[in-house]
């Protein structure tokens, strides 16, 4: 397990709700999240679960009917000398120091929607530049001829004419690489993708997938990446966290979560998963859907869409329980006392397969 020096982002038991006009929504109700320096963690789930709010609180972009019900998310600066660390308490700061200090200089975010990422009014040049500006008093020519650099290792060519452009006249695939390249600008430690590909078409996701890996090497940056693709996290993931109304339900290695998943909710999702290889014709889905979180959560929150509940689930939330040093699952399945129950034959089959795929090209 990794020390305090090499853990750079710290959550525990993060809570927040929503004011609405039809009441409180609870939408995160104890997360707790580490990520080590240089890592990729993961965090998966269906829409609404609460992927893209926790990564919002450790940005310090929180919406403003937003009520931070408990919690602390502990941020661990390395600083330019590669020796000194900072420590910082995100959600004790004013949003003007998070966005002074942190916001852009030291944490960085990929939104899921290039085209509203970028300012229509501003051409890309000054998008790039404006970040090295405001965090660095970087002279104009100097953030000018780093700019060129970027784009240029974003994988766009003709950066001069490119600098020009506005966003409306570049493609969806262009404008991502250079929302990643505003990103980097400042040459921040922590990079939050926030489903980065789901706008962009299936050849152009690879593209973009393969770049982030590739500037994540070259720069040695940790990744907080948010998706409901577990296609994706296949390939970019070192740990990843499954998301369920607002909590987490698992949390792992890749190989653990894919090749020994013990949630039910995380066998729905492998279920999901479509497959080449599958012999069935109808492509599974997890039945019903998930709570309202108005309403407080009683017991397990899955419990009313998993065919393999016990009692217990309607009365007590499950506590996470340890299978190995570092893979934990919230589910009453793995207490002792609970029958023993396998996963679905379909999902055994079809790990199987994934085993013999990952060995077949060297993962």
């Amino acid at each position: 397990m990794a020390n305090n020096a090499d853990k750079i982002i710290t959550v525990n038991d993060l809570s927040i709700s929503f004011k609405t006009t039809a009441g409180m929504v609870n939408a995160i109700r104890g997360v707790n999240l580490d990520l080590n320096r240089g890592e990729t963690v993961a965090i998966v789930g269906e829409s609404g679960s609460g992927k893209s709010v926790t990564t919002k609180a450790i940005m310090g972009i929180l919406a403003k009917n937003s009520v931070v019900n408990s919690g602390k998310i502990t941020y661990n600066c390395l600083e330019p000398d590669n020796v000194t660390h900072t420590e910082y308490d995100i959600l004790s700061m004013s949003e003007k120091q998070v966005r002074r200090q942190i916001n852009g200089k030291n944490i960085a975010m990929i939104f899921q929607d290039p085209m509203t990422s970028l300012d229509p009014t501003m051409n890309i040049g000054k998008q790039i530049m404006e970040g090295m500006i405001y965090h660095y008093h970087t002279p104009k020519e100097e953030a000018y001829q780093k700019s060129l650099k970027l784009l240029d290792e974003v994988g766009i060519v003709d950066a001069k004419n490119r600098m020009k452009n506005y966003p409306h006249q570049l493609s969806g695939g262009m404008r991502q690489r250079i929302v990643i390249a505003i990103a980097l600008a400042c040459n921040p430690e922590l990079l939050i993708c926030d489903e980065p590909t789901t706008a962009l078409d299936v050849t152009i996701q690879a593209k973009i997938i393969d770049l982030i890996k590739k500037i994540q090497k070259e720069r040695n940056l940790s990744v907080i990446f948010i998706t409901h693709n577990l296609g994706v996290v296949a390939k970019v993931a070192d740990y990843i966290n499954v998301m369920y109304a607002g909590k987490i339900v698992e949390k792992g290695t890749a190989d653990e979560i894919f090749f020994d998943p013990r949630h039910p909710y995380t066998w729905g999702l492998l279920s999901a998963m479509p497959d080449l290889n599958t012999t069935n014709d109808r492509l599974y889905t997890i039945p019903g859907s998930p709570p309202n979180l108005l309403h407080q959560v009683k017991g397990d929150a899955f419990a009313p869409r998993n065919i393999y509940a016990l009692n217990i689930d309607d009365r007590l939330e499950p506590p996470m329980f340890k299978v190995t040093e570092t893979h934990s699952a919230a589910t009453w399945l793995l207490d002792p006392r609970a029958p023993k129950i396998e996963m679905p034959v379909e999902l055994k089959e079809r790990i199987e397969s994934m085993k013999k795929e990952s060995q077949h090209y060297g993962i």
